[in-house]
């Protein structure tokens, strides 16, 4: 048929066929390869080298510090449970004081105490010392997991989220790792106490190069310290059914991994392992498989979204833990590789998940989700350690399939809920 007989205009068809000019993006924010975008990756890597290297500075080293206490692992364990609890107690008025003063200040600031308390740590004269400067070093470090979080929600752009909190949950992978590994060895020579001694050292490098490296925020708009307007926005968010899911998310799976790294040390230096403490610290190498889970996740929610990427997770981590159970040092070793995969790559889904999800105080979002983890971590440390003192590594192993167990049901929750809620949607006239 002809234009003529239909009306149309032969100038106008022609020109639907010309290509139309890209209009520039007006979005500022940092995206990979973009400006600025490869120094604030490097510096919050950084941070987060340090913040894991000193939470968890004792966690390979308990065994050695039983004996020079004389105490037992359910005791020894709070020296990881403090530093973990102080972090989820002090997270939230932290995050607020990001909301009015600043990430980028907030963070400097609790990085500061942290490696000053790191220091003082290796003089601690008495269990009970050493469990009072571990728990004010989390409170210290409080500042900065929050922080980063909403410091990356405002600086990048969404579809680089993810992969910008993987490179920072990579960082904490590596700071874990290689505070351990350094601790094992330097430990075997020297003694615990020069060894976290030495991650104090490592953790004053990294917080100086963060400080340096680290842009400063052009996206950020200083909030309200008033407690009112702080409780409302808690509210807002633990009334919010998926940001309460991903929360206990992030906790059930730090409950696995805290009590597995919590005892794995006890479990290696029994029969039939009995491994010295050098190569029981070389064990958390392992840690770099978390670094490439974490970094990969925003390509494994690209390809399965976000509930298949967790079903993996934990799946994956219940594999981890069931391979654990036999005795021999090969099958142990697959067991955390697959353990520490699927719990890194869980954790980066879960957070990333709540920066996109949370529309305002995104500090208080993320806050509440880091609370919920580091309960995760202290209940994951004490509970691990008192099933393995009643029934060995099984009963450790069996905390944390409960704790699987719970992440893949609430994730069938918010599939039936995804469902619900889309079935309730009008249909378009």
């Amino acid at each position: 048929m002809s234009p003529a007989s239909t009306g149309a205009s032969t100038t106008v068809d022609a020109a639907a066929h010309v290509p139309v000019p890209a209009i520039p993006s007006t979005d500022s924010r940092m995206t990979p390869g973009g400006p600025g975008y490869r120094r604030m990756s490097f510096a919050l890597f950084l941070a987060g080298v340090a913040t894991f290297a000193l939470l968890y500075s004792t966690q390979a080293l308990l065994p050695l510090i039983s004996g020079d206490f004389g105490v037992t692992a359910s005791d020894a364990s709070w020296t990881v449970a403090a530093a973990t609890g102080g972090l989820a107690l002090f997270v939230l008025p932290m995050s607020a004081l990001s909301e009015r003063f600043g990430r980028r200040t907030v963070m400097t600031a609790s990085l500061a105490v942290a490696v000053t308390l790191g220091l003082l740590v290796p003089f601690a004269p008495s269990l009970g010392a050493l469990v009072v400067l571990r728990g004010l070093q989390g409170a210290a470090l409080a500042g900065l997991p929050a922080s980063a979080q909403a410091y990356l929600a405002e600086e990048v752009r969404p579809r680089a989220l993810v992969t910008a909190i993987g490179l920072f949950v990579a960082g904490n992978s590596v700071g874990g790792m290689s505070g351990r590994v350094i601790t094992g060895w330097v430990a075997q020579e020297w003694g615990w106490r020069v060894a976290v001694g030495v991650v104090g050292v490592i953790a004053v490098v990294c917080a100086v190069a963060f400080r340096l490296l680290l842009p400063a925020p052009r996206h950020f708009s200083a909030g309200s310290l008033r407690p009112r307007v702080l409780a409302r926005t808690v509210r807002d968010h633990l009334a919010d059914p998926l940001l309460r899911r991903l929360y206990a998310i992030g906790a059930l799976f730090m409950t696995v991994f805290g009590g597995v790294y919590t005892v794995i040390g006890y479990r290696l230096t029994e029969a039939p392992f009995s491994l010295p403490q050098g190569i029981i610290g070389s064990v958390f190498l392992v840690y770099l498989v978390g670094t490439v889970s974490a970094s990969t996740a925003g390509r494994l929610v690209g390809r399965v979204g976000r509930r298949g990427a967790l079903y993996l997770a934990g799946a994956t981590t219940a594999a981890g833990l069931l391979v654990s159970l036999l005795d021999s040092v090969v099958p142990v070793l697959l067991g955390l590789v697959l353990i520490t995969a699927g719990f890194f790559a869980g954790h980066a889904v879960a957070s990333s998940a709540v920066s996109r999800t949370a529309v305002h105080g995104r500090a208080q979002a993320s806050a509440l989700y880091q609370s919920a983890y580091y309960v995760g971590s202290s209940a994951g440390s004490t509970v691990g350690a008192v099933a393995f003192h009643a029934q060995g590594w099984a009963g450790t192993v069996g905390v944390g399939l409960l704790a699987v167990l719970g992440v893949v049901t609430i994730t069938l929750l918010g599939s039936r809920a995804a469902r619900a809620a889309a079935r309730r949607e009008p249909v378009p006239a």
